[in-house]
């Protein structure tokens, strides 16, 4: 039988199980039900300018693949910043918006997105022919891929996107036995600011607990919440996610849920939010309802580490931007995005853009690994 690709409104029109076979098991934000909990709770469809849009390609009853995608009428919540290409669109007198987008709502996190099975020869070009002929027929301006893994990038590059690099920080295991063995590799001036942060937090009698999703109540719920909300508030935006959202997560894929607590004399003071898959702890999410110095620190990062150390994992992202995680001891590793831009001239000009801007982020990260926490000297440094 030919080859067909549609495009489908809502992610519930596909089985779970068909869906999550194509996606693999290890990044929780490509599931079948966190992407159906963005759905059925109103974080994406009409008003958000987030339109599902999945792509499919079948051949008979098997799906062959499929394509996370959304036309969106912004650039809310993409983390890869376009805007400029916009504005250049509207001076020009061109339309940017509507535009293709294949990417996790409001998650920066890298991941599939051309979901197929592996080993699978042409179903990633083919999703990709496919999706540059729905922008074709429906004269879009352009198609953006935002955080692919390694697997995809490469399918762009042979397709002849556009390619654009960016950079995060992200922690890896090394065979730590427990946190006092991870700050042994660190200078003796890093080891112990790092050490005077702990006990500024120690100090004040604020411990942490742990929660995996099904142990979460609605009075937890509710406080972790406030503190997600905050974050945005205090920044004068909306959160992107409400509270069915979490709720709807937390019944889908609970197990994949971890919140971490900061509490002072049984009370809670702040929380983060992270996801587990497979050997990846994700940090999403942070808020505080109180300011206690080296709190965000402790409750984010130096908690996410001892978990991962704990339970054996051996990476953790813990979310996009951030230069004073370098100093805690989280490489800078490059992200990478792909673009299919429909106008030769805009192709072209922007071409010459993101060659500009690699080497930029280029120096940015060597420059960064400068400045990472750990001894340089072959030698014994011993902890103090």
């Amino acid at each position: 039988m030919p080859v067909q690709a549609r495009t489908l409104a809502r992610i519930s029109e596909v089985p779970a199980s068909r869906w999550n076979a194509l996606a693999g098991p290890n990044n929780p934000f490509v599931q079948h039900a966190y992407l159906a909990a963005l759905e059925e709770t109103s974080c994406v469809g009409p008003g958000t300018g987030w339109t599902p849009s999945h792509l499919l390609l079948e051949e008979g009853d098997q799906l062959l693949g499929v394509m996370p995608l959304y036309l969106k009428s912004d650039s809310w919540g993409e983390f890869v910043f376009d805007q400029g290409w916009a504005n250049a669109y509207q001076q020009a007198g061109l339309s940017y918006y509507p535009k293709l987008v294949n990417a996790v709502p409001f998650t920066p996190v890298t991941g599939p997105r051309l979901l197929c099975p592996p080993h699978s020869p042409g179903i990633a070009e083919s999703l990709l022919t496919a999706a540059e002929a729905l922008a074709q027929a429906h004269e879009l301006s352009s198609i953006h891929v935002l955080f692919p893994e390694d697997q995809c990038v490469e399918a762009l590059r042979r397709q002849g996107w556009l390619l654009r690099k960016d950079c995060q920080f992200h922690w890896f295991n090394h065979d730590y036995q427990d946190f006092a063995h991870y700050l042994e590799a660190f200078s003796s001036k890093r080891r112990k600011t790092c050490r005077r942060e702990r006990r500024k937090i120690s100090e004040q009698g604020i411990t942490f607990r742990r929660l995996q999703g099904g142990q979460l109540t609605a009075r937890d719920w509710d406080f972790l919440y406030r503190c997600y909300a905050s974050t945005f508030l205090q920044r004068g935006r909306h959160p992107y996610m409400n509270p069915d959202f979490f709720l709807a997560v937390c019944a889908g894929m609970g197990d994949r849920l971890l919140a971490i607590q900061a509490e002072k004399d049984g009370q809670p003071l702040a929380a983060a939010i992270f996801f587990i898959g497979g050997d990846t702890l994700y940090g999403r999410y942070w808020g505080s309802l109180v300011n206690v110095d080296s709190l965000h620190f402790e409750t984010c990062y130096y908690q996410g580490i001892e978990y991962c150390i704990e339970q054996g994992l051996r990476r953790f992202d813990p979310g996009t931007q951030g230069e004073h995680k370098i100093t805690r001891g989280f490489d800078p590793v490059f992200t990478w995005s792909g673009h299919w831009i429909a106008h030769p001239g805009f192709r072209r000009a922007i071409a010459q853009y993101l060659e500009r801007e690699a080497v930029q982020v280029q120096s940015y990260q060597e420059q960064a690994r400068d400045l990472l926490p750990f001894r340089r000297d072959p030698g014994p440094d011993t902890p103090t």
